[in-house]
């Protein structure tokens, strides 16, 4: 096959990544300074995606609007053991993204985050195109030449780099993806999106008291019109409202009030969702309702903004691809839905209410075909071996929304379900996001070779840095020696990271029994 096809206008570069999410323009940042570093000159990158640029570069973050960010999550005994700080090890790249945008420890203001991400990317020289649509993909042997455009432009380039949340370059490359939860035998399943808004004029104070005072009223039998407001977010159900009472308190029987840390405030129960649910006259139940304001992840930005993480949307598998495949812009039910809790924040005290451009979707599929698939028994068993390690990195196995049918499906398979995880610490490879058949291409996403439990640990943005970091050396040293990313290992690239002085520390654990608990149940459920 021909390089371009005829009368396309050709440009040609080193590097592409294809998709603005943040891993990808930290590894096409890393990339062109490792490959400055052996060379004393920057690869001629691009950064191509079919988001719209004016509204900011940085994929979900940005446009999407994502400012509470998910951070490594590290046991007090393990910080103690090695003398870490609340989050751990973060991965050089991420971290030196993370000081220049200001966050002080988990609030990302996504107007300042694109600034600095094109600042970054000013520095590599590396060049932007965004609005795009991808024709086709031109290939020779089994390597990737050229990324043909709809408006009749190929772009050429010798390592691609795909971030997508639905894998968009390597799909369109011929690499299989499954869909939604097919390696638990689920393909119609999906996580939720989240549509985040932002409120102002609500201050702090006004919230926690509005917050307490719901939560006084709920648990209080004798408030009538606060039970029968309960009742209607239970969908009427004894047992659900029940449920839902028992929740708004903790063990020793205090009320589960809101924690407010120095940037993000953690809702811990559902007291304003019940509240929402009541005004909204639908239940508090996903499958339900289709949407539902679950308990909130805030980030407090400037000028008395607070960014919630909140409200999710209802998906199967078919319906988050097509949403990634559009831009992950709202239909225009999801935007009338959003109208009512627009409404309803305005009724607590909100001045305005602003809702992100983008959806956060936060998976959609995974790709086969990788050199090494990463499961999440592996990652309980402490991921790589501690000398190939890159970095560590902790999280639960976040489903949030849930996975539709999995109890089901472990009923059918006669497996038992899974209902205490432990947090798996795991140590950060790049084997998982290489293509096997197509060596010169990555994909550093939700979308990477992840297989059971593994995608909801590892679509977080501060793992996928972690692996993108590798994957840019990797690129780079591919590019020195006319080879390809799959031709490198992570230990290479754990001795660029040493021999720079950006290796991170290593403290991965292996959780052996629960490892083994949780293999037994991936590969029954997925039989």
């Amino acid at each position: 096959m021909p390089q371009a096809p005829f009368g396309y206008t050709v440009r040609t570069y080193d590097i592409i990544t294809f998709g603005d999410e943040l891993p990808g323009i930290l590894s096409l940042i890393c990339a062109a300074r490792e490959y400055y570093r052996r060379t004393n000159k920057y690869p001629r990158s691009l950064l191509m995606f079919k988001g719209d640029s004016r509204k900011g570069i940085g994929g979900h973050l940005v446009r999407g609007g994502l400012s509470y960010l998910d951070r490594s999550s590290i046991p007090l005994e393990i910080r103690r053991a090695y003398n870490l700080e609340s989050f751990g090890d973060a991965p050089a790249i991420y971290e030196e993204f993370l000081q220049r945008v200001g966050v002080v420890q988990v609030a990302l203001d996504p107007l300042k985050a694109s600034q600095v991400l094109r600042e970054m990317l000013r520095e590599i020289r590396a060049d932007i195109l965004s609005n795009i649509e991808i024709e086709s993909v031109s290939k020779q042997r089994n390597q990737i030449v050229g990324i043909n455009l709809t408006k009749k432009e190929t772009y050429l380039a010798k390592q691609f780099i795909d971030s997508t949340v639905n894998a968009e370059l390597a799909q369109a490359a011929g690499v299989k993806k499954l869909k939604g939860f097919e390696t638990f035998g689920l393909p119609d399943s999906e996580l939720s999106v989240t549509l985040v808004f932002q409120t102002q004029g609500l201050s702090i104070q006004r919230l926690k008291n509005i917050e307490k005072l719901y939560l006084e009223r709920f648990t209080n039998l004798d408030d009538r019109d606060a039970q029968n407001w309960l009742n209607q977010a239970a969908g009427n159900n004894p047992e659900i409202a029940n449920r839902l009472r028992k929740s708004l308190v903790d063990r020793n029987g205090k009320l589960k009030t809101m924690y407010v840390g120095k940037d993000y405030i953690d809702i811990r129960c559902k007291a304003l969702s019940i509240a929402y649910h009541s005004f909204r006259g639908t239940p508090l139940i996903l499958e339900k309702s289709g949407a539902i304001l679950d308990n909130g992840n805030v980030a407090i930005l400037s000028g008395g903004r607070l960014s919630w993480n909140a409200f999710l949307y209802d998906v199967n598998a078919d319906q988050a691809e097509a949403l990634a495949r559009g831009k992950a812009k709202p239909t225009s039910a999801m935007l009338a839905e959003m109208d009512y809790v627009i409404k309803w924040f305005k009724t607590i005290g909100a001045n305005a209410v602003t809702r992100a451009d983008e959806l956060y979707i936060r998976h959609s599929g995974n790709v086969t075909e990788v050199i090494d698939p990463l499961t999440g028994a592996e990652m309980l068993a402490g991921g790589v071996r501690k000398e190939e390690a890159l970095g560590t990195f902790g999280y639960h196995f976040d489903i949030r929304g849930g996975i539709k049918g999995l109890d089901k499906r472990a009923e059918q398979q006669r497996i038992e379900n899974l209902l205490h995880l432990q947090k798996p610490l795991f140590n950060i490879g790049i084997q998982h996001a290489i293509i096997k058949d197509i060596p010169n291409l990555a994909v550093i996403s939700p979308a990477s070779g992840f297989e059971g439990y593994a995608c909801s640990a590892g679509r977080i943005v501060e793992f996928n840095c972690g692996v993108g970091q590798g994957i840019g050396i990797v690129a780079a040293m591919a590019l020195q020696s006319n080879n390809n990313i799959g031709d490198f290992s992570n230990k290479q690239v754990r001795k660029v990271l040493d021999q720079t002085g950006k290796i991170a520390r290593i403290y991965g654990q292996n959780y052996t029994a629960q490892a083994q608990e949780l293999s037994e149940f991936e590969y029954g459920i997925a039989a």
